[in-house]
């Protein structure tokens, strides 16, 4: 019974997995039959495609098999571009199973052909960084949406133009025919001449990431910086006889130094100038840089332009004398005065700053001796009074008043305009250099930097006046106004040099080398009144050229054009020569001297100790004795505390400022010299 159960069992179950067999056989087989098909559907040969296309009536459809076979896409199969969408996949399978499907064509299908694409073609599968750039490029705007094909027509014959550059121009002005005057320009002469290195659209403007050019930073950053890409290029341009003084040049100038600093939108560019396309010699009656056009050209920017003032030179080799040989002059001449002026004062310090420092260990040495052979209160061993060299000086701190309240505060104004007009003038000095830039953006731009810079000059100008003033009521009025001038002029209360000055320089020197005694001096010494008169030369240096590139044009009416280059080099150099002389040779004379370090803070609060007073200034002191004036000038009250404080805070802040300016003018002199 057991085993029948079994053998019904083992039959029916027989009979259950045939049918499933069977069912399964043909399901594998229908998949692997829709595999193949779709394999055979998405896998055509160009020659398969090429079989219809070639024969298509539609010119939209019609593929040559001559010019795709000689186009830069010849090795590229056909979907490497179209997307395949299959249809009438059924169809393949029967197709298949009654052994057709051989060449991938079939003869019933859809518009005779089994193969159905997406109408996009996917350029970024083979061009992935191409579209990368197009996609960021301005032709991928909204409001200029140009796709690959507008470029690049007739895709299935396209022929590179890697190196025609007539043929890119050409492409180009298919949709930029208002910058047709680049066909007349010296760069596209030059192309059609056979000297393929000079621009072509691509040059200046890229191939696919074509950026908008605007009136902002980086837009107006291409106007100039365009150009370099060729001009910049020394090799390039002599060897194709052009000049390559250009970027040097400009880049000197007011305008280059601000593309330089980060503010293009502030100034002009090349292209502004020379313009963009229609580029032409400065011979030819059609340039915007002719003579003839230069009034027009510049008015741009200069409204008031006129004939004189185009005279300036925006690209002066100043160092060739044949070129412009004022320019030359002027240039040896500022030279001249900043190698000769930094030399003597530098000399100068340095070796005061030894003899000072071998005078005051002799000095401590001495004390130190006399100290030893005394018992502490001046007497030796045996009761007998020491004899010191080192004089002491009865009430040595006294004080006395040196300066005014005018003066005190004439002075403050001086530092403050002084700093303003070195932190904003030196960053273009020095454009070229990393902290020119920190420095003018920190100060927030050229404009802001210009802005400060002329406030600060029309502050210089107030307190110069002032100056002139009080030098007038001294010649002229005050308490010895029946003195002739000419002995106030000359005499010791007066900042004009004399003959003292001659024989204290002399005396200096000696003293220096250890050929006689330090000089004792009056009110004033040599180097206090050279820094006085400095301020004359550099109102008329410095202030004049500065008025004349203040207002070019007003100042265009009146005189020739390259003044203004002559304005520029001695407005340059003078304010090198101002900021190097008071960072490095007033700081010492007046703080880091070895008896005043680290600060000499009578300008401060206007007194000064007798002690000092009769060290430093003997002959002052000598004749206020004499005259019996002595405690006019004693301080009754002195200076709050809050004051010095204040004061000295900013004394040091000042002097910290112009270290540092100091430090990185230097080091930039040097490093690229």
């Amino acid at each position: 019974m057991k085993t029948l159960k079994l053998r019904i069992s083992h039959t029916v179950s027989q009979k259950i997995r045939q049918p499933l067999s069977v069912f399964f056989s043909l399901g594998v087989l229908s998949l692997i039959l829709t595999n193949l098909a779709q394999a055979a559907l998405r896998s055509p040969s160009v020659q398969d495609c090429l079989k219809c296309h070639d024969n298509h009536s539609s010119k939209a459809t019609q593929i040559s098999s001559e010019k795709f076979f000689n186009s830069v896409h010849k090795e590229t199969t056909c979907l490497a571009c179209h997307s395949v969408v299959t249809a009438g996949v059924a169809e393949a399978v029967a197709t298949v199973a009654a052994g057709g499907l051989k060449t991938g064509v079939f003869e019933k299908s859809l518009n005779g052909c089994a193969y159905t694409f997406k109408k996009e073609t996917q350029c970024t599968r083979c061009h992935a960084e191409v579209a990368k750039d197009h996609s960021e490029s301005v032709h991928n705007s909204k409001r200029l949406p140009v796709g690959c094909a507008r470029c690049h027509v007739e895709i299935h014959a396209i022929q590179s133009q890697k190196n025609d550059k007539l043929a890119i121009a050409k492409l180009c002005s298919q949709c930029h025919e208002h910058q047709s005057a680049y066909f007349k320009s010296q760069h596209h002469q030059a192309i059609v001449e056979g000297r393929n290195d000079s621009a072509t659209c691509t040059d200046c403007h890229g191939l696919h990431a074509i950026k908008k050019i605007d009136n902002v930073s980086q837009g107006r950053l291409f106007h100039t910086k365009a150009c370099l890409n060729c001009h910049a290029d020394q090799a390039m341009m002599t060897k194709n006889k052009v000049t390559a003084i250009g970027p040097e040049t400009f880049f000197e100038s007011y305008h280059g130094k601000n593309v330089r600093l980060g503010y293009p939108e502030k100034v002009a560019g090349c292209a502004d100038c020379h313009s963009a396309h229609a580029v032409l010699k400065a011979s030819d009656l059609n340039s915007t840089v002719h003579s003839k056009n230069l009034v027009k050209t510049c008015a741009q920017c200069h409204a008031n332009s006129s004939a004189s003032f185009v005279k300036y030179l925006p690209h002066a080799e100043i160092r060739d004398h044949k070129k412009n040989p004022v320019l030359f002059v002027t240039f040896i001449l500022m030279a001249t005065l900043l190698v000769g002026t930094f030399l003597f004062f530098w000399v100068h310090s340095l070796l005061w700053a030894v003899r000072s420092y071998v005078e005051r260990r002799q000095k401590a040495r001495q004390l130190a001796a006399e100290h030893l052979a005394s018992d502490g209160a001046g007497t030796t061993a045996d009761g007998s009074l020491v004899r010191s060299a080192v004089h002491v000086i009865q009430g040595r701190k006294k004080l006395y008043k040196r300066f005014k309240p005018i003066h005190i505060y004439l002075h403050i104004v001086v530092i403050v305009s002084f700093l303003g007009l070195s932190l904003t003038g030196l960053p273009l000095k020095f454009s070229h250099t990393a902290w020119g830039k920190v420095l003018v953006d920190a100060i927030g731009g050229t404009a802001t930097a210009g802005l400060i810079h002329r406030v600060c000059a029309v502050i210089t100008f107030g307190y110069f006046f002032v100056a002139i003033g009080m030098s007038i009521q001294f010649l002229f009025f005050g308490k010895n106004r029946d003195k002739p001038v000419l002995d106030k002029l000359f005499g010791p209360d007066s900042l004009f040099p004399n003959k003292k000055d001659l024989s204290d320089i002399i005396a200096m020197f000696q003293w220096f080398f250890f050929r006689g005694q330090k000089p004792s001096f009056e009110r004033w010494t040599y180097w206090e009144k050279f820094d006085f008169m400095a301020v004359f030369w550099g109102m008329f240096a410095i202030g004049s050229s500065g008025l004349m590139l203040w207002f070019p044009e007003f100042f265009g009416k009146l005189l020739p054009g390259w003044m203004f280059n002559v304005a520029t080099i001695i407005h340059s150099d003078e304010a090198l020569l101002a900021t190097g002389f008071i960072f490095t040779v007033h700081f010492f004379n007046t703080h880091f001297r070895p008896e005043k370090f680290p600060m000499d803070f009578v300008i401060f609060n206007g007194e000064i100790s007798k002690e000092e007073m009769i060290e430093e200034r003997a002959d002052q002191w000598r004749r206020y004795e004499a005259e019996g004036i002595t405690e006019e000038f004693v301080v009754t009250k002195p200076s709050s505390l809050v004051w010095d404080l204040t004061l000295k805070a900013f004394g040091f802040l000042a002097v910290i400022i112009g270290l540092t300016l100091a430090v990185m003018m230097v080091y930039t002199l040097i490093a690229h010299s």
